[in-house]
């Protein structure tokens, strides 16, 4: 027997898998939907319903959904990567042509008992098809421009059906996610430089092109612009939301209002306060406190999902791990920018602490998939 084989033992089988779960990134999960519980008990006035009831039930079917990806080989879900992408790309077909409206946007799939988003299952669809492209290609290829125009066609395509729904906070989502886990596969960073350089001399163009002939978006949008700017501009039309949010974040000061005693979400002047807003209610009841707590909650969890993608041998695993970490932070990064007018309001929830039932249910099986590469990598031997 050689020292390698020697030096591991097989990985758990059965239902002793269960208990090779990573069990602190388990209660992290937990500790941070709790929050989005008592957010929700509190938006409600104090009531379990309409919102806080059904997201505990959700995540109660999440987490099942979690543990049953956890227990499933790390190399079958590699296999069925291509097919969560087409399945993927064929959903969001279907929403473009059968899809549901709301708000003005057509992002939706009545499914009767709920309503499903298919651009958030394809976050977790692309970085698992990008994972398994990458396993898949010989690493010396990985920055020849050849195989780096097929990872950009397979980020693009999902891309351009998100936008056309429209749903600008996805787009953003799934075009660096995507980036991230070409970054992290090995791509070369003079890519990146160059879309980096790309971007900065496209925005300096729209802005200089105002007020010309050949100015490069309408005038509304500029005005949209000036706004994101400039809220208070417009602090009872366009700026309103992100007005009100900035009150309610200040009004916490370092502790916080008190449960249930936020002013701004309890007489309504808050909008989408269990909703994109949520965090803005936390902040103003218990302040820079309870903020920077929920903070360091999602820092702990993406240290545990790099300590995994470190801690592996499978180039798949590693990567879908860290694919899955990066689509996380994107989500509460965006979020919080969001609500404090350092970025656009561009619809993106606060992972967990949001009520929504597609963004629950698609990052605890995302999240399986990091449990999945943690049970199933190879262990010392305890002989």
């Amino acid at each position: 027997m050689s020292y390698l084989e020697h030096s591991l033992r097989a990985v758990p089988s059965g239902i002793s898998k269960v208990l090779y779960m990573n069990w602190p990134l388990v209660l992290l999960l937990t500790a941070v939907a709790s929050i989005g519980f008592m957010m929700l008990f509190s938006v409600a006035g104090g009531s379990i319903t309409p919102w806080a009831e059904p997201q505990v039930k959700r995540f109660l079917f999440g987490m099942a959904i979690m543990f049953a990806v956890a227990v499933v080989p790390i190399f079958v879900w590699r296999n069925m990567s291509i097919m969560a992408y087409v399945v993927g790309i064929i959903l969001l077909l279907y929403v473009e042509f059968f899809g549901v409206q709301g708000k003005g946007a057509q992002r939706w799939i009545n499914l009767g008992f709920m309503q499903l988003q298919p651009s958030e299952l394809m976050k977790i669809a692309l970085v698992m098809m990008l994972a398994a492209y990458y396993d898949w290609l010989d690493i010396s290829k990985k920055s020849r421009i050849v195989w780096v125009i097929i990872p950009v066609i397979l980020i693009l395509l999902p891309t351009f059906l998100v936008l056309r729904q429209p749903d600008l906070g996805t787009s953003i989502l799934l075009v660096t996610g995507g980036a991230i886990v070409m970054f992290c596969a090995g791509v070369h960073w003079l890519y990146f430089a160059g879309v980096l350089g790309s971007g900065v001399a496209l925005v300096s163009a729209v802005f200089y092109s105002r007020g010309l002939p050949w100015q490069l978006l309408k005038d509304y949008q500029y005005r949209r612009i000036d706004t994101f700017l400039n809220p208070e501009s417009d602090p009872l039309g366009a700026g309103y939301h992100i007005t009100q949010s900035k009150i309610a974040l200040g009004s916490g000061g370092w502790t916080g209002r008190g449960f249930m005693q936020g002013t701004q979400s309890r007489l309504n002047f808050l909008p989408e306060k269990h909703t994109d807003f949520i965090f803005t209610t936390l902040a103003e009841e218990f302040g820079f406190v309870g903020a920077i707590s929920l903070l360091a909650l999602y820092g702990l969890i993406l240290v545990f999902c790099i300590v995994t993608a470190l801690s592996t041998r499978d180039r798949y695993a590693s990567l879908v791990t860290l694919g899955v970490a990066a689509t996380f932070f994107l989500f509460f990064a965006v979020n919080m920018s969001m609500v404090m007018g350092l970025m656009p309001v561009v619809g993106v929830p606060l992972p967990l602490v949001s009520y929504g039932g597609s963004a629950m249910l698609v990052l605890l099986a995302a999240f399986g998939l990091v449990h999945s590469a943690h049970i199933h990598r190879p262990r010392a031997s305890l002989s």
